[in-house]
């Protein structure tokens, strides 16, 4: 299984966090959301224009602009 991305999972797929860019802008916060290392996450649905992502982390629900989603890296 190979790493890519966060913004690259269609709606519907599911992936494990494999890291977190350490100068990710929202770095501190998305990891007290849950986004740590091995944590399950799926992606809902896209809003209409594609921006924001509705994501499942654990059992929260939250949105995420693609852009912020790119410095997150899976594994499915």
């Amino acid at each position: 299984m190979e790493e890519r991305p966060l913004d690259q999972l269609r709606p519907g797929e599911a992936a494990h966090i494999v890291s977190l860019d350490r100068a990710h802008p929202l770095r501190r916060r998305l990891l007290e959301l849950g986004f740590v290392r091995g944590a399950r996450v799926e992606v809902v649905r896209f809003a209409p224009l594609g921006d924001p992502v509705e994501l499942r982390v654990g059992q929260s629900d939250l949105a995420l602009r693609r852009a912020d989603l790119s410095g997150i890296r899976v594994r499915q």
